[in-house]
């Protein structure tokens, strides 16, 4: 087992990373668990791993555990589910002093951690992270809250859990294109700011999608590690934090594109806007071809979709509607995008110096309104995670 800590003062937490951890829960629970009342909030597809905690809790003195199982999917995280959530914490008589634990991957965490910051102004909860983006990003650093019509992420808050408990062997059930959602996010931590970590992915990021133990628990340490590092710099993202956000503008916009509806991960997304991070750098003078074409190949050969090209005719998008939706980002301050660009692999910046036409022509290039002959090559290239992705649906 790995432990790390998220050290912000008045707010410390631990992240627990191992096999197994889940069926030893009360052993990482910061507070005593005899006379509590708990509430669990899970979805319908990791709700045997949910009944497992209850039934341990409730073993170990728990007052009271009760569970509310929502759909699955990204548009659970919805104010008409927010309310749910809320509704069903007061109608079960949650206090101060009872404990929100959350199961289940992104969409569980960040809905439940904004409830749990909203019910009685704010009821300790735990982060009990299924899926492989959960555990090396979305559980860790606070950040909750639900999706709108304008936009991923939009209404929320910051709201620290009081523990992650990481347990690896729930990554076993996980359908493919969950797990290489997830494996964007680990990219996403070397393509930021660690080149040694990324070269190292290059050569184990097949051993990491495939659950090989050693590389699994290398890879979700460094991230968590890194996350955290960061986390705890900037808790409230007024700087260097929102370096975590490369490739999310534009997979942002390609998520609201897609009306949150499965057919496109955010993972995904962000693997494709990673991809069009890169290419704006080349544009701006700032890396070289070579190394954006070196971030696509790697992503694209553990299985990942890398260009909106793939996902384009299923949503009926252009370059103008996805600049469109990158003006209700949370990133925009002052009328203005900012971008996280990278200057070389494991070194980047946000600015919001970066001309319109610019950006257009990085949407249009991976949207592949290109000549026919780099359409061709494109197509020819990524083939195999094209017939991946459609295959999934």
């Amino acid at each position: 087992m790995k432990i790390v800590t998220v050290d912000l003062g008045s707010h410390d937490y631990d992240i627990f990373i191992g096999p197994g951890l889940l069926y030893r829960i009360q052993d990482f629970i910061p507070f005593d668990i005899e006379e509590r009342s708990f509430f669990i909030i899970t979805d319908v597809s990791v709700q045997k791993y949910a009944a497992s905690i209850q039934t341990i809790l409730r073993s170990n003195g728990a007052g009271r555990c009760e569970m509310l199982a929502l759909p699955s999917g990204e548009a659970t995280k919805s104010f008409s589910f927010y309310q749910q959530c809320c509704e069903w914490l007061l109608s079960q008589g949650a206090a101060r002093d009872s404990a929100i634990v959350a199961v289940g991957g992104g969409v569980i965490g960040d809905l439940a951690g904004f409830a749990a910051s909203s019910v009685m102004r704010g009821i300790p909860f735990i982060q009990v992270p299924t899926t492989l983006l959960a555990q090396v990003d979305s559980s860790v650093g606070g950040k909750t809250g639900i999706n709108t019509p304008q936009g991923k992420n939009l209404v929320g808050a910051f709201y620290q859990p009081s523990a992650v408990i990481a347990d690896i062997e729930t990554l076993k059930t996980l359908p493919p294109r969950e797990l290489l959602a997830g494996y964007a996010e680990i990219a996403k931590y070397g393509l930021l700011g660690d080149a040694g970590f990324y070269e190292w992915l290059e050569q184990n990021g097949r051993n990491v999608v495939e659950l090989k133990p050693d590389a699994l628990m290398q890879a979700i340490e460094t991230s968590v590690k890194a996350k955290a590092a960061i986390v705890m710099a900037d808790e409230r993202e007024k700087g260097r934090r929102a370096l975590l956000n490369l490739g999310h503008t534009f997979g942002h916009a390609l998520e609201a594109a897609a009306g949150y509806d499965g057919r496109l991960l955010h993972g995904e997304a962000v693997a494709m806007g990673m991809v069009m991070a890169f290419d704006l750098s080349a544009r701006m003078g700032l890396c070289s071809a070579a190394e954006a074409e070196r971030v696509e190949v790697h992503l694209a050969s553990v299985g990942l979709p890398t260009r909106a090209a793939f996902i384009a005719p299923a949503l009926a998008i252009n370059a103008q509607g996805l600049m469109d939706l990158m003006k209700s980002d949370k990133k925009v301050q002052a009328n203005a995008i900012n971008f996280i660009v990278p200057r070389k692999i494991g070194d980047s910046f946000m600015t919001n110096q970066v001309m319109p036409e610019m950006v257009r022509a990085v949407l249009e290039q991976s949207l592949g309104n290109a000549d026919q002959d780099t359409n061709e090559k494109i197509r020819g290239r990524w083939a195999a995670a094209f017939s991946s992705l459609s295959a999934q649906g």
